[in-house]
């Protein structure tokens, strides 16, 4: 751009988008032509604006009257083409990306891997469709279109004893009007994969330099910091994308693709694909932060100008920044579907079935990350219920409680010996002490670093050391400083416990530093400060859900009031067992004053 370069924008038709596929789609109809000006360093010449369009206001109002709903991208292409082949009566089929958790009855609920009828998607956010004898209305944007629609739904999946896939689709099946073989089935996926591969690098490309490119030459409207926030590592991600791409075409076979070997590529990039647990755990930040600042139209404007500039498709920013959340997520059910349709003797068939197991660890990980993330504000609101704190935060070293209970120490030089309530985190031992009146009250005492520390199992007896007999106890001793803490537990499974948590504290360490886990500056200091907010007020704060509302928003008025509880990052695994061990330690130490 030498000057000025006028570009058109569109109030769109009445069409846009589905937010569940934003890659890949072109701009459609263009309903009325409005030259916005950009000067050269990318600012926007707010005179020229004005002088041609009026005020932004003004703009604002012009995209809100050609109906065009800016965040709320939805129906499209996509849409209309599934109504007319459930009109032609053509059967279509989608799998379940996340579980869809509901206690509404018109709702239908499924799990990560489930495949759905779907019977109506008239609506652009929520599909009517049926599971066995089960129907209800479902969100459309937890789901994907299966590839091979021919496939018998009596056939997706055929499981056999032990969980594992029958192979007896080896052979030729007859779907449809014609024979399809499986390595058509496998032609399929390998042209999806592909071929979404490129439509995501793409989709990356015009976010780094539409959105993030434009909003560094306008540093009088966003900080470095918040554009972290809201684009989060996505220019890392976008590096690896490409390298990634690049090594599977180099294993696509074009003119007989079914013999692809594509999963090597996978096992390579493993590692690489855990830069995705970092974004995905700011995703909520990102969409808070935009939820904030479009409720300014300048901020609207500028948005929808850097999308037009770089000539994107009708679907707002949130609406883009989803992508990689859900990306990471299809790579286990793309592979899943490409082990199904490749034959055991398939050169490719072992490195599939090491790579859909890779990429389900990957998944994995990001859910503990994820998890980890979430205990931060749990572990700050404890420290901010503790009378008399003293040092650093518990968040400046740690992020997980490992264990708590009470113990018996023992103290030099008297051997004197105190009743106090310790909780094991990683890398740090707090020990507190119980109100003498209000046992649920704690009191700071003291802290041991735990990376200093080895742990001595002491047999019941005299100890040399501190001259005394001790039952049920245990050693913590400073291989520095050769100081030695002496515990006792009141029963023998208890001090077990405590050396199985211990060792468990050393692994989760070892763990975080293989992996490269580690909590920001700002998340700690976000988490401290809502858990004093929290903690002056007396009460839990009110839960708010910008996230979700985010995620999915619905007017129609015949379709579910609630949102649903979307886990962005599962799969069809075993949920979590349930644990009291927060609520236990909520009743010692309530948050409140």
């Amino acid at each position: 751009i030498t000057s000025a370069v006028a570009f058109d924008i569109l109030p769109l038709k009445l069409h846009p988008f589905s937010q569940s596929t934003p890659t890949g789609l072109d701009c459609v109809g263009w309903k009325q032509r409005i030259s916005f000006p950009v000067i050269a360093d990318g600012a926007l010449d707010k005179t020229a604006l004005t002088d041609d369009v009026g005020s932004e206001e003004d703009l604002y109002e012009d995209f809100r009257s050609s109906s065009h709903r800016y965040g709320h991208p939805g129906g499209g292409g996509e849409q209309l083409a599934i109504n007319e082949l459930i009109s032609d009566g053509s059967v279509v089929y989608a799998e379940a990306l996340w579980d869809h958790v509901t206690m509404d009855d018109q709702e239908l609920g499924f799990k990560a891997g489930d495949v759905i009828e779907v019977m109506d998607a008239t609506n652009k956010e929520w599909w009517w469709g049926r599971i066995l004898d089960s129907e209800g209305w479902f969100p459309a944007s937890f789901v994907r279109l299966r590839v091979n629609q021919d496939e018998p739904m009596e056939d997706y999946p055929l499981k056999v004893e032990g969980g594992k896939e029958d192979d007896s689709s080896s052979g030729t099946r007859r779907f449809g009007m014609g024979q399809t073989t499986k390595d058509q089935m496998r032609t399929n996926v390998i042209n999806e994969i592909i071929s979404t591969e490129r439509d995501y690098i793409k989709h990356l490309k015009d976010i780094c330099e539409g959105y993030i490119k434009q909003c560094r030459k306008r540093a009088d409207m966003f900080t470095e910091e918040q554009l972290k926030t809201i684009f989060g590592n996505i220019e890392d991600i976008y590096r690896c994308q490409k390298k990634f791409v690049k090594a599977l075409e180099k294993k696509f076979n074009k003119d007989h693709p079914h013999l692809s070997e594509v999963g090597s590529c996978f096992l390579e990039y493993q590692t690489e694909f855990q830069i995705y647990s970092e974004y995905c755990n700011n995703h909520p930040n990102a969409c808070m932060e935009l939820s904030r600042l479009t409720k300014v139209n300048k901020y609207v404007y500028f948005f929808e100008a850097c999308r037009l500039l770089q000539k994107m498709i009708d679907i707002s920013l949130d609406g883009f920044l989803l992508t990689p959340v859900q990306k990471i997520c299809k790579y286990p059910l793309q592979l899943a579907e490409l082990l199904k349709y490749t034959n055991p003797q398939h050169r490719d068939f072992k490195d599939v079935e090491a790579a859909l197991n890779a990429m389900k660890n990957v998944a994995r990980l990001i859910n503990e990350r994820k998890r980890r993330l979430e205990n931060i504000d749990k572990i700050a609101q404890w420290q901010s219920s503790i009378e008399d704190w003293e040092g650093e935060d518990v968040l400046v070293r740690s992020s997980e409680l490992i264990y708590s209970g009470e113990l018996t120490k023992i103290s030099h030089p008297q051997a004197k010996s105190q009743q106090r309530m310790f909780f094991l985190f990683d890398h740090q031992l707090v020990c507190c002490k119980k109100d003498l009146l209000r046992r649920d009250i704690l009191y700071y005492k003291s802290r041991i670093n735990m990376d200093d520390m080895e742990i001595l199992d002491v047999e019941d007896g005299k100890d040399k050391d501190f001259n005394i007999s001790v039952k049920n106890a245990f050693k913590l001793h400073c291989r520095d400083t050769e100081e030695v803490h002496l515990f006792c537990a009141k029963k023998p499974e208890q001090k077990q416990r405590w050396l199985k948590a211990f060792e468990s504290e050393r692994r989760q360490v070892q763990l975080d530093q293989e992996t490269g886990f580690s909590i920001t500056e700002v998340q700690k200091k976000q988490a401290m400060l809502n858990a004093s907010k929290q903690h002056h007020t007396g009460k839990p704060k009110a839960v708010t859900r910008p996230y979700y509302d985010f995620l999915m928003r619905q007017k129609h008025p015949t379709l579910p009031t609630t949102l649903p509880q979307q886990q962005v990052f599962m799969l069809a695994e075993p949920k979590r067992k349930p644990s009291n061990f927060w609520q236990n330690i909520s009743r010692l130490t309530p948050f409140r004053k």
